[in-house]
């Protein structure tokens, strides 16, 4: 399968996991062990392709430095690798706050922006999601 098109699947298989969790009150639990089977899927397509890019060379550079860095990521098949690094992540971070908040009795309105920005900019979403967990566990106590 060319990078392209694996490129393609992994972001379709990634956006399904995405709207199982956006959807989750109806199913939270069934929705969570999708959205997290999924997420393996999408880990060991990464683990395969690092480890095909690394003994084709795919990386070369000096990954400690920030030009080495951008030199690694010149070539497609190794931004292929850190995406699907990213939709793996993002997606099993995902999965972990929507089970948080059902075990904490978090809205699930309150869960959807924090799951977009999420997907959008992991880090910042997951930020996002531990301020609305706290606001609103501090307002119920």
């Amino acid at each position: 399968m060319s990078p392209e098109t694996l490129f393609s699947v992994a972001n379709a298989v990634a956006l399904v996991g995405w709207i199982i969790l956006a959807l989750a009150p109806v199913r939270r639990l069934l929705a969570i062990a999708a959205a997290r089977v999924i997420g393996v899927g999408l880990a060991v397509t990464y683990a395969v392709l690092l480890i095909r890019s690394l003994i084709g060379g795919g990386f070369e550079g000096d990954l400690t430095t920030l030009a080495g860095l951008t030199a690694a990521f010149a070539r497609p098949e190794a931004v292929l690798v850190g995406w699907v690094h990213y939709l793996a992540f993002d997606l099993w971070v995902g999965a972990w706050a929507t089970e948080d908040a059902g075990k904490r009795g978090l809205p699930h309105w309150v869960l959807l922006p924090c799951l977009f920005f999420i997907l959008m900019a992991g880090p910042f979403g997951l930020l996002l999601y531990l301020a609305a967990r706290t606001a609103l566990s501090r307002r119920a106590a």
